[in-house]
């Protein structure tokens, strides 16, 4: 839910100035949200509406859920960047020279398991939560309730470095519901609408664990029972901007057919432009060595910050829908499409 908040802040701010700067974190504990951090924008934002919105659509509708939208209390502690930052960063650059918003080490993963180029079981846990989520808002599973984790545990076999998945081994789903249903009736819609309408056939065997609720109950969630946090980041910060990148240069590699399975990493200095280390490591699935393909990468792509936000258009509102099933392995982000390579 924090998550969700804080990038619909962000979307909001984005969808009126595309040049805001946003930084902003969401706390969440029973009947409170806190919005702190720091905003620099031309944008006049109805945050209490955003934030209310936001949980409205989540589901939390009512306190017998452990959060209700109408009457939480909406703090508010936003103050502008601080000048120093926005003066080493942005003062006297052009667009592409703009200086990296921090420091810090990006990584960027791409395996060629699955068409998304994503593992297995990452991929299949996000799925295991939207269907969770699909269900709720029909008459097939009403009981569902907005909070739910899931694990997904994968047997991979090791060809030469590739991981290539062999079956699934356990599956954790644990959601909150409705007080008025049975365990044995959630475990059944879980078995029936939820994991096999998600998990393909071949990976589920005589031997597959299932922990179906283990908790034997979950009918208060959301903050009431856990307090979060969250931070979100404009594109200026290589935080965000930079792992996407990774990401796009990795899945890039792998969908050129260049090696089966990556790591990309990138380093950045706070108000220096150009990336001080790219490193790509192919756990020996490549006919190339590591070198060549680094050589590839630098070819076909400039790893600057504002280059990035450029390439990948990331001053539009997009990142409220990261903060649901991943920010990586679905095609409606820009950094997914992989980009033709020249070698």
């Amino acid at each position: 839910m924090c998550d969700q908040i804080s990038d619909a802040v962000l979307d909001a701010y984005l969808a009126q100035d595309p040049d805001s700067k946003v930084a902003c974190e969401c706390v969440a504990k029973t009947g409170m949200i806190l919005l702190c951090g720091e905003v620099t924008s031309k944008a006049v934002v109805d945050l209490q509406t955003v934030v209310r919105n936001t949980i409205k659509e989540i589901g939390y509708d009512d306190s017998s859920k452990g959060f209700d939208y109408k009457t939480c209390n909406v703090l508010v502690a936003l103050e502008p960047q601080c000048s120093e930052i926005t003066d080493c960063v942005f003062e006297g650059r052009d667009e592409e020279d703009i200086g990296a918003g921090d420091q810090g080490l990006m990584f960027g993963y791409a395996t060629d398991e699955t068409p998304e180029c994503m593992p297995l079981t990452i991929l299949l846990a996000h799925k295991l939560n939207a269907k969770m989520k699909e269900l709720s808002q029909t008459a097939a599973c009403p009981w569902i309730r907005p909070d739910s984790k899931t694990q997904v545990t994968v047997e991979y076999r090791d060809d030469h470095g590739a991981m290539e998945p062999v079956r699934v081994h356990t599956v954790v789903i644990s959601v909150q519901h409705h007080p008025d249903i049975s365990l044995e009736e959630i475990r059944a819609d879980l078995m029936e609408k939820v994991i096999r309408a998600v998990i393909p056939a071949k990976f589920l065997d005589d031997r597959t664990v299932y922990h179906l609720l283990p908790s034997g109950k979950f009918i208060v969630g959301g903050p009431q029972v856990w307090h979060r946090f969250s931070l979100t980041l404009s594109s200026s910060h290589v935080d965000r901007s930079g792992a996407y990148a990774a990401r796009w240069v990795a899945k890039s590699l792998v969908k050129a057919g260049l090696c089966r399975r990556v790591l990309v990493q990138i380093s950045y200095a706070i108000s220096v432009s150009h990336p001080l280390s790219i490193s790509v490591f192919h756990y020996g699935t490549s006919s190339r060595d590591e070198d060549e393909l680094l050589d590839i990468v630098q070819r076909n792509f400039d790893l600057r910050p504002g280059i990035i936000v450029r390439e990948l258009d990331l001053k539009r509102p997009i990142y409220r829908k990261t903060a649901c099933y991943g920010h990586f392995g679905r095609e409606a982000f820009p950094w997914e499409k992989p980009k033709p390579l020249v070698f």
